[in-house]
């Protein structure tokens, strides 16, 4: 069952043509890669799943309803949650206050910072807090500010803030970009924990081969805009399409 559908969705910027009739099909509980070279339209496409572009033409549908039109909170209360390429944390917080930011949003649909203290303060909040930071492994940092992180646990400390959330769909933009082999290959562990222990979807972009062929169920393939070829990452691996796109090769 696909829980994410797009479907003949087309965006242009000016004379640029950023995305052309793109059809993707995104499985319940899988893990779906989008791949391709610079300027192949993969940020762009996320942007219009996110609400943060909406496309000329086309429909993106999120377990049977639109995203289109709606704004990005009532996207994420739908279910779907995005890590940045640059992770996304507040770095004059510590750890716990951080996590305490979506849990507040999500109780009362707001946050206001003047009442951080006083959400920190309440038992129920700070234990599911607690549980997700032992979860990614961060719970001996909850009182480190987090601006003196490394760029592994800042990326660490984002996915526990979007997963605290409990998403249906977890949108992943790059989320090894500017890390240490080390940190890479961490990251890749925490994504296969949270696969194994959750029922979620994610999709993910990602120019680290390494890491779609070591999380991927499924790849598809962007070039100039348009999807050249979704297969497993076993097919993916020698197509000749693929090889044209990124080494261009004739075919």
């Amino acid at each position: 069952m696909a829980i994410l559908e797009v479907k003949d969705v087309n965006k242009r910027f000016g004379g640029l043509q950023a995305l052309g009739n793109v059809n993707l099909s995104v499985q319940d509980n899988t893990v779906h890669a989008i791949i391709g070279p610079n300027g192949a339209g993969k940020s762009t496409l996320l942007n219009c799943l996110v609400g943060k572009l909406i496309p000329d033409t086309g429909s993106v549908m999120f377990d049977g309803q639109s995203v289109l039109g709606r704004k990005p909170y009532e996207i994420c209360q739908m279910g779907i949650s995005r890590v940045f390429q640059t992770p996304e944390i507040f770095g004059d917080l510590t750890v716990m206050e951080n996590m305490m930011i979506p849990l507040f949003a999500k109780r009362d649909g707001a946050f206001r910072m003047h009442a951080i203290e006083a959400v920190s303060s309440e038992k129920g909040l700070r234990e599911e807090a607690e549980k997700m930071l032992d979860e990614v492994n961060m719970l001996d940092k909850r009182n480190m500010h987090s601006a003196s992180m490394s760029r592994g646990d800042k990326r660490r400390l984002e996915m526990a803030m979007c997963l605290i959330q409990k998403p249906r769909l977890l949108l992943l933009d790059e989320p090894t970009a500017g890390m240490a082999r080390a940190d890479t290959n961490n990251t890749i562990d925490l994504l296969k924990e949270i696969k194994a222990k959750r029922d979620i979807t994610i999709a993910i972009i990602e120019h680290d081969m390494h890491v779609v062929f070591s999380l991927a169920d499924r790849i598809t393939v962007l070039a100039q805009g348009t999807p050249l070829v979704e297969d497993t990452p076993e097919n993916i691996k020698g197509h000749p399409k693929v090889k044209e796109a990124y080494l261009g090769e004739a075919a």
